[in-house]
């Protein structure tokens, strides 16, 4: 996205995704905590909806008024072509700043965590700085799958050294994220993140972080996603990676 006004600090994605009300506190956490540490900032709440549930889901309606209220908050909003993935690139392609992050709206990541990595990111030459997390109060099902995900994750891509790919915020230098070139629409976004990354040679660091348990709603990860995970890291180690070296894209 280009204007003619300056760059701000950072832009931070926010998924929206029937988040509902909840969405509204989360939003002013995090305005509050980039205000307290100084940035410039611009919030784009990716609130995409099903197109049977459009006068259901009531996300979008709510988001559309946080903007009215804030000339930085931009928003997102169109029926949906995919999963989590085709959201975060929705929102992706309008992000603005010279930094960008990205985090669920549901509250089980804290606010403070965007400012938390921006300050990693800053604090060397890193190319991405993210959370990996060290205590878990969603289940120990999610926690034994997204296990199973670093393992597999690891197992086919052995250069890949990142403790907890899937965790979030990320937050990426604005030089960095335009090397990368996503295509999943699902919620193998977050490896292909790293396992592009990686091989291009991306410096990353980490910063732990607790994840909460969301009280409002059930996960939309089911235990068959570790499956859908698993095929998509051969389908990629497959085809992807070959067509990205093919092009230039990746040359490790």
């Amino acid at each position: 996205m280009h204007t003619d006004k300056p760059a701000k600090d950072i832009s931070a994605v926010i998924l929206c995704y029937k988040a509902g009300e909840d969405v509204g506190v989360f939003v002013d956490e995090v305005k509050q905590s980039l205000s307290n540490r100084g940035l410039s900032y611009e919030l784009v709440l990716v609130a995409n909806y099903n197109a049977n549930e459009k006068n259901i889901d009531e996300t979008p309606a709510i988001v559309k008024r946080l903007a009215e209220r804030d000339p930085d908050i931009t928003v997102v909003s169109k029926v949906k072509e995919g999963m989590m993935g085709w959201d975060l690139r929705s929102g992706l392609d309008v992000a603005s700043g010279k930094t960008i992050a990205y985090i669920d709206g549901d509250g089980q990541m804290p606010a403070d965590d965007i400012v938390r990595v921006y300050d990693s990111l800053m604090s060397g030459q890193y190319d991405c700085a993210k959370t990996y997390r060290t205590k878990r109060d969603d289940g120990r099902k999610r926690g034994f799958i997204s296990l199973m995900y670093n393992t597999l994750l690891t197992l086919l891509f052995p250069k890949v050294s990142v403790k907890d790919a899937n965790a979030k915020p990320k937050i990426f230098t604005r030089q960095a994220f335009e090397r990368l070139r996503l295509t999943s629409s699902g919620w193998f976004i977050d490896a292909e993140i790293i396992i592009q990354g990686t091989y291009l040679g991306f410096r990353f660091i980490e910063v732990p972080t607790v994840f909460r348990q969301n009280k409002f709603r059930r996960s939309f990860v089911r235990p068959r996603a570790l499956f859908e995970f698993l095929g998509n890291l051969i389908l990629f180690r497959l085809t992807r990676m070959h067509e990205f070296k093919r092009q230039g894209i990746i040359t490790k």
